[in-house]
């Protein structure tokens, strides 16, 4: 097979929000599978992860996907450990809670592009707004609709990187837009998460684009971007109960402090009750209700109570992996 571009991609420690890093290994004849990707190290006292006097950290590959972008190439999710091989503090996936995959996730994960040129959302002219909310949602057509080229060809690249890739669909505001992920597994699903941001990032240098994170990048009367977590486990898929569902909802209320911790920073300015929200202080869950903190799809119920729930409370700047650790840690302290 000759040379292949193996891109190690890890979060690093900065905090409240985590950035992804990466760096390329190219290796002779390479299998293509994880088992044969090696651990491998960088300097941790550039990324907040160590000092500059004991500066390894290793990376553990963890899950691999083909690289669209590049021949012979492959992205190499990693976790960081300690120099001893431990999990490092920065270190969430490995404190997940979900060794049989009973939990899975889907995530909406939305974003707005922005134009590196004017530091604005695309669609929103220099030094004043467009017209308000209403006509941007799902849009068609080149009055309401900008970065659909962008958007496609992310939606291409993960698919070809065989991401289980759901969707995708322009949001409330110009310039806003979300994709879905899904998978059977909660590591699994934080790292396909990861994978398409690190290709959406990416793809930006081609285009002359950003990606804006932020939960409330435009302040006024528009929408926030979050990171809606859709959740099942073998209980929620096949229990047929109300009163189980409530007692799995009623388990989030006391830990809502909690779950705000990890959800995003600056996700106050976007959970305000307002704007499909609820506030960042209050724990609500009803069917079928976008203000509430946790939504019971209507489909779940209309199927007898066998389904799954979304807390609609993750910012778009969240960790996968924290967000679905804390959800899992909740829904198995419910009294069912």
């Amino acid at each position: 097979m000759g040379k292949s571009k193996l891109e190690y991609i890890w979060l690093d420690g900065h905090e409240p929000t985590q950035n992804m890093r990466s760096k390329t290994k190219v290796e002779d004849d390479f299998s293509g599978k994880l088992e044969d990707c090696s651990i491998w190290s960088f300097d941790g006292s550039s990324t907040e992860q160590a000092s500059g006097g004991a500066s390894d950290c290793l990376l553990k590959p963890v899950a691999i996907y083909p690289d669209p972008t590049r021949k012979n190439g492959f992205l190499v999710m990693s976790e960081v450990l300690n120099a001893d091989g431990t999990p490092h503090a920065s270190n969430a996936r490995a404190k997940i809670d979900d060794n049989d995959n009973d939990f899975w996730f889907g995530f909406e994960q939305e974003y707005f592009l922005m134009d590196t040129k004017t530091d604005l959302p695309l669609g929103f002219p220099r030094g004043g707004f467009p017209g308000p909310q209403g006509k941007y949602y799902c849009s068609v057509g080149g009055r309401y609709t900008w970065g659909r080229d962008f958007v496609e060809e992310h939606a291409d690249l993960c698919i070809e990187a065989g991401l289980n890739f759901e969707g995708i669909n322009q949001e409330v505001a110009p310039g806003q837009w979300e994709f879905q992920l899904f998978a059977k597994g909660a590591k699994k699903a934080g790292d396909e998460i990861w994978i398409a941001r690190y290709l959406l990032d990416r793809l930006t240098e081609k285009y002359g684009y950003y990606i804006e994170y932020h939960p409330k990048p435009i302040k006024g009367d528009w929408n926030g971007s979050g990171m809606h977590a859709n959740f099942s486990n073998t209980v929620l898929r096949t229990c047929g109960s109300q009163e189980t569902y409530e007692k799995i909802c009623e388990a989030f209320r006391p830990v809502t402090d909690e779950h705000m911790d990890v959800y995003g920073a600056n996700n106050d300015e976007r959970l305000t009750g307002l704007h499909e929200t609820a506030h960042v202080s209050d724990f609500s869950y009803g069917v079928s209700d976008r203000g509430a903190s946790i939504r019971i799809p209507i489909i779940t119920v209309e199927k007898g109570w066998k389904g799954w729930l979304e807390d609609r409370r993750p910012a778009s700047n969240a960790d996968p992996y924290k967000v679905a650790g804390r959800i899992i840690e909740t829904v198995k302290t419910a009294n069912i």
